[in-house]
């Protein structure tokens, strides 16, 4: 049986990046929700695009968030998974969205508007990984910026 393996900041950090869907943990008045999103990694944070009513909007502003990108091989039992934790903000400046849109501007996949930025600068990012070191899975599009 395979044993977990903490995973370099470095390798998180590069895992983080590979990503283009993830889950948003997020506290509201009536209790924890998981959201699923598409993101983007510019510089040191995780960046999101929501509508300014959704449940992200609405309770993300200014809260502490924890957010997950992973990748699993059920049938080989092995896989990884990144966890980045951080203050959620608003991205409110017109430069900060422009430099967002130059790095790597979040693609919605869900239908709506989505004019909202949330910028998740990480304080804490870790990660493990179980068995060998698999490729990134379909889906997972390796990002460079």
């Amino acid at each position: 049986m395979p044993h977990p393996r903490p995973l370099s900041y470095s390798e998180c950090t590069a895992l983080l990046r590979s990503g283009v869907a993830g889950r948003l943990a997020l506290a509201a008045p009536d209790g924890p929700h998981i959201v699923p999103l598409n993101y983007s990694v510019v510089d040191s944070a995780i960046v999101v695009r929501t509508s300014p009513y959704s449940l992200l909007g609405t309770h993300g502003r200014g809260a502490m968030v924890a957010f997950e990108v992973d990748a699993f091989d059920a049938a080989s039992r092995q896989g990884w998974s990144v966890v980045a934790r951080g203050r959620a903000e608003v991205v409110r400046e017109q430069v900060e969205v422009d430099h967002i849109r130059a790095v790597w501007e979040p693609q919605p996949w869900a239908s709506g508007g989505r004019a909202l930025f949330l910028r998740i600068p990480w304080s804490e990012l870790t990660g493990r990984r179980l068995g060998s070191e698999p490729e990134t899975t379909p889906g997972h599009a390796r990002h460079t910026a």
